[in-house]
């Protein structure tokens, strides 16, 4: 005999209840997604923190031994309620090394740019938030020229790419310039033969474009090539600063497959003109990965590496291991 299951009118109403929470968790994730990129919403299921990595060369680098990585957690941040840290940039002025970096601010629900600052590059100390804007911001790519100072910040959501200058470094920066409109992530701009160039990707982590200008303010000029990576999401979305080295320009990509952060990934750029576009992949590549094991268990996906003081290089990179259900971290 088949028996037939009867709800009674409650049991009904909890049904109803609990399918629509889980339909709109579902659909706000599918249109956080869209809108803001897969990666947004994967990082959001990590832990992130921030390293320092030296080497003789930017192609072997790794922890150094009188340091404890991560030197830079979210529980280090004291002026917003952060949960996560990453997109580490770094400058070198007055004998001081400021880092600029992403971090996720509970309270607003997006990200803001934050400062910390070192004597030697090892050891960073916090200071503050010092770019907060009412929309999502990343990646603050910091660069000095002609004596000032710019940040060319992920600020996506606003369908731009805008230029900020430091009216006041390291903590006041206004807006300079729109460079591009679109919604373009991970922007990276680099000098090479007297003309300014920019990477930029789209937030499905695939695609490549490339401009280039004559000034940094702009007009920038779309290349005949671009994209120059075109459905490749393991090599297009841009992973930390463009390095021009003797002539020679490398370029560092996150690889995006087969989870969001896995690794970073080297290319020399072997043509580069108005006209031209050939790079390869380095035998060196990638550069950086997960560690199997601590901060860095699972991933890494940024770098930013200069010439140390003394010699060698110095770099700082971010890195992630897993978090919890209901995003409590182990």
């Amino acid at each position: 005999m088949k028996h037939k299951l009867k709800f009674t009118s409650h049991q009904l109403q909890i049904i109803f209840v609990a399918s629509v929470f889980l339909a709109s968790v579902f659909f706000v994730g599918v249109y956080v997604g869209k809108t803001r990129g897969w990666p947004f919403v994967k990082r959001h299921r990590q832990h992130w923190s921030i390293g320092i990595y030296t080497g003789d060369s930017i192609f072997s680098l790794h922890p150094p031994p009188n340091i404890a990585n991560p030197v830079l957690t979210a529980k280090d941040v004291t002026d917003v309620s952060a949960e996560i840290i990453a997109d580490p940039f770094m400058v070198h002025h007055d004998s001081k090394w400021y880092m600029f970096f992403e971090v996720w601010n509970a309270a607003t629900n997006h990200a803001d740019i934050a400062l910390a600052v070192s004597d030697d590059g090892l050891n960073w100390k916090y200071e503050q938030v010092v770019l907060d804007e009412c929309f999502h911001l990343s990646y603050p790519y910091v660069f000095e020229w002609k004596k000032e100072f710019y940040m060319v910040p992920d600020c996506s959501l606003t369908g731009s790419v805008r230029l900020y200058r430091a009216v006041s470094f390291p903590t006041k920066w206004l807006v300079e310039r729109t460079l591009l409109y679109g919604k373009y992530v991970d922007t990276s701009l680099f000098r090479f033969n007297g003309m300014w160039w920019l990477f930029t990707s789209e937030p499905s982590c695939d695609v490549l474009h490339l401009f280039y200008a004559d000034e940094l303010t702009g007009p920038w000029v779309k290349h005949v090539r671009s994209p120059v990576v075109r459905k490749n999401a393991n090599i297009a979305r841009p992973g930390g600063r463009v390095l021009v080295l003797d002539g020679h320009i490398v370029r560092f990509a996150q690889d995006c497959v087969p989870v969001y952060g896995s690794q970073v990934r080297a290319f020399e750029i072997t043509e580069l003109s108005t006209t031209n576009y050939a790079e390869r992949e380095m035998p060196t590549s990638p550069i950086l990965k997960g560690n199997g094991a601590g901060w860095n268990a699972k991933g890494m996906h940024h770098l930013d590496p200069h010439k140390a003081e003394g010699k060698g290089w110095i770099a700082c990179v971010d890195g992630w291991r897993p978090k919890l259900l209901f995003g409590l971290n182990y």
